[in-house]
């Protein structure tokens, strides 16, 4: 006999309906969209802690060069709070001249990579390389051999930054999100918070060294890459373009009811406030290209149709900033990974020629 559960799933997911998305995008005209947006940034920097951020000097560690095939490839570190630092494989292309500046590319990782190695190209161990064959995650190094200057950071609870419960199973691509938003949200803070102001440090790095053009910046990545991709150019006006992989639908259907999904896509209160599509409408009118797996699980039972729709909300903002060819979504035949057969060339168009 099969016992009777007194679920709260359904009554969550009518109060979504009922609660959800009061503060969403503004886009009746230009000056009401400027407004929101400013507005929507101060709220969601409190919302995810960023304002709790500590300043520090950064520190710079920089690690000896290696010459790889078409790229060259260091390890460094800087500091992005007191007591916390970040280590980065710095990916340049192999024909950069000492003194000369090129355009820059983050490349953040999501899960089941283990970090940046994986981004940046690592296949030094048998669950690396089965990461990069199965999502394509080596984005960091097309990056690199199609003249960026790329930077491929572990982001907390990854890689090297994993806390101690994590390391002590053994899984080098595992993580500790949730270790870390157990210790985070009680003292106001989220592991998404973190995210954003390390790659805000990242970028303050970036804008000392004399390779980088600080003037063009892009960002890229997978899956958590794509929520770290997404909410960095939401919210630093200093990203020039963005690349959202996997990671751009309905917070109902795809974290709501899928609500195994990692705890680090969650943060208090976001859903009463807005949807993903208008962390898109933040971005406009820089360029914004979306990537989505036309079998991705991800997306929700809708499938494609939970995207569609907040495609929909960013497109409100791009075209009244009068730059509805800025945002760009291109699908492929498949499943969760990076695609980047468009991508390239679309970087190339709005960061490294221009």
């Amino acid at each position: 006999m099969q016992t009777e559960c007194f679920t709260v799933e359904a009554a969550l997911a009518e109060r979504f309906e009922r609660t959800g998305r009061q503060f969403g995008a503004r886009t009746a005209h230009a000056a009401e969209l400027a407004a929101w947006q400013s507005e929507a940034r101060s709220r969601l920097r409190r919302l995810i802690g960023l304002d709790t951020m500590q300043e520090c000097a950064l520190d710079p560690i920089i690690g000896p060069l290696e010459e790889l095939d078409g790229y060259t490839r260091r390890r460094i570190s800087i500091a992005v709070e007191p007591g916390v630092r970040m280590p980065i494989y710095l990916l340049a292309p192999a024909d950069l001249r000492p003194g000369e500046r090129r355009p820059v590319l983050i490349a953040p990782h999501g899960h089941g990579g283990g970090g940046k190695a994986t981004v940046a190209g690592l296949r030094d161990t048998p669950a690396r390389a089965a990461a990069i064959d199965t999502y394509r995650y080596d984005y960091g190094v097309a990056f690199a051999r199609a003249g960026f200057v790329t930077f491929c950071p572990d982001a907390r609870g990854f890689g090297e930054r994993r806390e101690y419960t994590t390391l002590a199973t053994g899984d080098e691509l595992g993580s500790s999100c949730r270790e870390i938003n157990n210790m985070a949200m009680p003292l106001g803070q989220t592991v998404t918070g973190m995210w954003v102001w390390d790659l805000m440090r990242l970028i303050d790095y970036i804008a000392t060294r004399d390779d980088c053009d600080a003037t063009r910046i892009g960002c890229g990545g997978l899956s958590g890459g794509g929520l770290q991709t997404l909410w960095l150019a939401a919210l630093d006006l200093r990203v020039r373009c963005a690349v959202v992989s996997g990671y751009f639908y309905g917070y109902k259907e795809s974290l709501l009811h899928m609500n195994q999904n990692c705890s680090c896509n969650y943060v208090p209160g976001l859903w009463q406030l807005l949807d993903m599509g208008d962390l898109g409408a933040l971005i406009a009118p820089r360029p914004l290209l979306i990537e989505s797996g036309s079998r991705d699980p991800l997306n929700g039972a809708s499938g494609l149709a939970n995207v569609a729709a907040q495609l929909a909300i960013a497109a409100g903002a791009y075209a009244t900033h009068h730059a509805a060819e800025a945002l760009e979504h291109t699908v492929f035949e498949g499943e969760h990974r990076w695609d980047g057969a468009a991508t390239i060339p679309w970087l190339q168009r709005n960061l490294l020629h221009v």
